[in-house]
């Protein structure tokens, strides 16, 4: 099957890669000239412009920066009637919505994904891509679009849903970073191995991730009273990090804001409530009670 890709910076140059890899034949472009040389010497078809790109293949993946340069040249690349547009570029999940209805309009299948990985690791076979959209098109060309990702997963006829996905395991990603930078600077001002915490206290670690399901039903069921762990028993050990940070000269905005926001949710009256409680300040803001 022939494909083309739009864009070839990091990613997309990977993206293509792992195509000419599985044996497909495939068509690149990209807007500054030279980023197509490596793959055209290992096989790839070299488009002169965007038109030229997209006519050569009925499958065309895009990764840009941005779903408005998406769009300028996808509008730049003549009729795309008849085509299936796999969008693989970052952004909002409006955005992704907004682009599926252009594309829609403009007698072409669309498909968002949300790539979940680094450009070295696609093809890997622990990989992830989410895609959501037109769900033919997607089966059609599914095995196409597992060159890219072991576990590619199709969320439903949303477009937006796939950027929505991506946006969650950043934030649970970035939380949980921050969360262990923070607890690695404090052990390191105590001259204490970072590595040694993560050996003595990997069950504990383990089963921290294995808590999620749990809120995760809690939240969905809208549901937080508990029989034990109620949140108000988080205070003390919140208080004693953010005076054990400010003693030590670590920044203690992590801690104070997680500090700040439980002492809001019990205040109001939450306090015997699972931790799960506190999924309805982050959905109302500073002024939720």
């Amino acid at each position: 099957m022939a494909v083309t890709v739009l864009g070839l910076g990091e990613m997309g140059s990977a993206l293509a890669g792992a195509f000419l890899d599985g044996g497909q034949r495939t068509t690149v472009w990209n807007r500054s000239p030279g980023k197509a040389d490596a793959l055209v010497a290992k096989g790839a078809v070299g488009a002169a412009s965007a038109e030229e790109a997209v006519a050569g293949s009925e499958l065309v993946v895009v990764n840009v920066k941005g779903n408005d340069a998406a769009r300028s040249i996808l509008a730049s690349a003549g009729s795309l009637a008849g085509r299936v547009v796999v969008n693989l570029t970052d952004g909002t999940s409006s955005e992704a919505r907004e682009l599926a209805s252009w594309v829609a309009e403009r007698g072409a299948a669309y498909v968002h994904g949300q790539i979940m990985t680094i450009a070295p690791a696609i093809g890997h076979p622990d990989s992830v891509v989410f895609y959501g959209g037109d769900e033919a098109a997607y089966r059609h060309h599914d095995e196409v679009l597992s060159l890219l990702a072991g576990r590619g997963s199709f969320l439903g006829d949303d477009a937006g849903a796939p950027a929505l996905f991506g946006m969650a395991m950043n934030g649970t990603m970035w939380g949980t970073l921050n969360g262990f930078l923070h607890a690695a600077a404090l052990l390191s001002s105590q001259g204490v191995e970072v590595k040694r915490f993560v050996e003595e206290a990997s069950a504990s670690l383990t089963g921290l991730l294995g808590y999620l399901p749990s809120l995760a039903e809690e939240v969905d069921r809208g549901e937080y009273a508990v029989p034990f762990g109620a949140l108000k028993h988080h205070l003390p050990a919140a208080e004693d990090l953010v005076r054990e940070s400010r003693e030590r000269g670590i920044d203690v905005e992590f801690p104070s804001y997680t500090l700040e926001m439980l002492r809001a949710v019990v205040e109001a009256g939450h306090g015997d409530d699972s931790y799960s409680r506190v999924v309805e300040r982050f959905r109302s803001g500073p002024a939720a009670s």
